[in-house]
């Protein structure tokens, strides 16, 4: 099963004999997974699975969800910030179907794909490190690199570090995945997890209503009322060619773009799309993390020609895929290049971290 027919079956728009029956199993699958992962966290609180503890402050960025909640841009925000303050810091990601095992820095950003390549290139300044083993990466970046803060990319679920911070990416379109845990929803585990967490950033807050806003926030309250939350958009800066050429928003809203993309929540990056204002005059959805052929760009390039668009545009995870190709077609390929906007709390944001380096909040094991 593809991942759109997936979340067609678990959202409902699925139905009939068949959907009611892979539910029935799906809910069956949801019931063990959640005693799997209420066990394993039975384990570390009695701290009967090791723990292991860096020597710098650890900053954790995760969801609770599968799919794109938004936690790469909210990376190279803190990176950024870190970087503002000229403190050293290190990215522990675990490089997600990359192609090569090898642990990467941002000197070898070529050696990796979706978001590590994506934050090699996005912070120059700090050394990404893949490697599915945290503590190991961690004691990495301390004693090789010399990082002074830790970035626990996806680090959520990754219990085995320590941290002292635990900040949450909650997509507003889809924020508690369907109510359900995996694979009858798309939760990694229960909503009232959410009470570890210090801070939840809301993520595509302009896809949204404000009473669904306001119910999302109101919710994350009741779980834990002493969490920080903040509210965000993604901003589009620019589109960018594999040559480089930049292409404003105002040049974007001329042009008929066919767009494509691999990632968990295509429909919020064809929104963003529309809301540039250009004229999107078709799309073709992979699966998340999609490794695509020549044969598969050899399709997007044939759809967007029989549309006579002006434009191919992706992602810029995507993008990574085939920034390296050579071009051989007549219709431009780029990505859209996006940041984190914060609407509301971004000062206690802020502070929380100031905080955390400063050692005023406790470690969590």
């Amino acid at each position: 099963m593809n991942q759109q027919a997936h979340r067609n079956l678990i959202s409902g728009k699925s139905t009939g004999l068949a959907a009611a029956l892979l539910h029935l199993f799906m809910g069956a699958g949801a019931a063990g997974y959640l005693l799997v992962v209420r066990f394993r966290d039975f384990l570390y609180s009695k701290q009967w699975l090791k723990i292991h503890t860096a020597d710098v402050p650890v900053i954790s960025i995760g969801n609770i969800t599968t799919g794109g909640t938004g936690k790469t841009p909210l990376v190279i925000w803190l990176c950024k910030f870190l970087q503002q303050k000229e403190i050293q810091c290190a990215v522990l990601t675990r490089g997600y179907k990359t192609h090569s095992k090898k642990r990467a820095t941002s000197d070898e950003r070529r050696a990796t794909i979706d978001e590590p390549a994506i934050l090699a290139e996005n912070c120059p300044q700090a050394k990404v490190i893949v490697n599915p083993n945290r503590a190991e990466a961690a004691a990495e970046a301390v004693d090789k690199f010399g990082a002074k803060v830790l970035i626990m990319d996806d680090g959520f679920q990754h219990r085995r570090l320590a941290r002292d911070l635990d900040i949450v990416t909650i997509d507003a379109t889809c924020s508690f995945g369907y109510e359900k845990l995996l694979p009858a929803g798309l939760l990694r585990e229960p909503v009232a997890s959410l009470k570890r967490a210090d801070a939840a950033v809301l993520t595509r807050c302009d896809q949204v209503s404000e009473s669904k806003l306001c119910r999302i926030e109101k919710r994350l309250q009741l779980i834990n009322p002493d969490m920080v939350i903040a509210k965000s958009i993604h901003n589009p800066i620019c589109a960018k060619t594999m040559t480089g050429e930049k292409i404003t928003i105002e040049q974007l809203k001329d042009k008929k773009i066919f767009a494509f993309c691999g990632i968990g929540n295509p429909d919020a990056f064809l929104n963003t799309v529309r809301n540039t204002g250009a004229n999107l005059v078709g799309s073709k959805i992979y699966n998340d993390h999609y490794h695509y052929t020549d044969a598969d760009f050899d399709d997007i390039h044939n759809r967007a020609n029989r549309l006579e668009a002006d434009l191919i545009l992706s992602t810029q995870k995507d993008h990574t895929h085939y920034a390296i190709r050579n071009t051989r077609y007549g219709i431009p390929f780029a990505y859209l290049a996006v940041e984190i906007k914060f609407l509301t709390g971004e000062d206690k944001l802020k502070q929380l971290i100031k905080d955390a380096l400063a050692g005023k909040i406790y470690k969590k094991y």
